[in-house]
């Protein structure tokens, strides 16, 4: 086994071990529960992808290996290696042939690398018309406290961040939730033709801050791949969310129900 398969089922065993909540927040579960908004990478609503990107920003405590922005563009693949990482504090814009439009529902999904339900690396959502003016999706974050470098998180205490679903499921993000940004209606920023999607990744410590001005914390700190590991963006141009209408959950969430998955990964995809 490599050294990169051993870092990767370290944090299998370490993220197992620990389990840090026990009751639900009131936002969507985790990819498969009843009321999740996860976007499969194969789900037919996807009908494009990112075929470009600009201005890729890496932040701190990221190997050379995991740098190759390219690897961010086309279809998502779903594993824990084709992506690239931000770095602590990192960005990467990505790019577009044909310009996202607002339309009835969700419009793209953002894909992630997490082996699991609950260790989850957090980025800003950003979209711009003109790739200069950028307006910042609203964030929400209710964990409580720090989360240590090989910790978890419950995913529904987080909205309007990618990161929230596990490799394979992406978040969704409606522009129409933008639509009463001063950007948007001074019209900096077109909503039917959007062409540009920034990520920046949250900086896990508490010191990036949700859209109240609440702390957001996620597995901090980090090394190799430190921040947001982006697979890729897929483009529906309006689309129904995968589970319709969430209802908050009722019954607070137990280890059992914790959601953990990767595990048999760990030995398929690293030996």
């Amino acid at each position: 086994m490599n050294r990169f398969g051993i870092i990767f089922c370290l944090l299998v065993i370490m993220q197992w071990a620990w389990v840090p909540f026990s009751v639900a927040g009131p936002y969507p579960p985790e990819a498969d529960a009843v009321g999740s908004h996860a976007v499969s990478m194969d789900a037919p609503a996807l009908i494009a992808w990112a075929t470009g990107y600009d201005d890729y920003s890496v932040g701190a405590d990221v190997d050379m290996i995991w740098q190759d922005p390219q690897k961010a563009l086309g279809k998502a693949e779903g594993t824990s290696f084709d992506i690239v990482a931000l770095g602590r504090g990192g960005s990467i814009t990505l790019t577009f042939d044909s310009p996202i439009e607002n339309g009835e529902g969700w419009d793209f999904a953002v894909f992630e690398n997490s082996f699991s339900d609950l260790y989850l690396e957090l980025a800003y959502v950003e979209v711009s018309s003109n790739g200069i003016d950028f307006v910042r999706f609203d964030a929400a974050s209710l964990t409580p406290s720090p989360v240590p470098g090989f910790g978890n998180l419950d995913p529904t205490d987080v909205d309007g961040l990618a990161g929230k679903y596990r490799q394979g499921f992406g978040t969704p993000f409606d522009l129409e939730d933008l639509a009463e940004k001063s950007e948007v209606i001074s019209g900096l920023v077109d909503l039917s033709s959007v062409s540009f999607v920034r990520l920046v990744d949250v900086v896990g410590d508490g010191s990036s801050l949700d859209s109240t001005g609440a702390p957001i914390y996620d597995p901090y700190p980090t090394a190799a791949s430190a921040g947001f590991d982006l697979d890729a963006i897929g483009v529906s141009n309006g689309a129904s969310y995968p589970a319709g209408e969430y209802t908050p959950p009722e019954v607070p969430l137990d280890d059992d129900d914790a959601g953990f998955s990767g595990g048999a990964g760990c030995f398929l995809e690293t030996r």
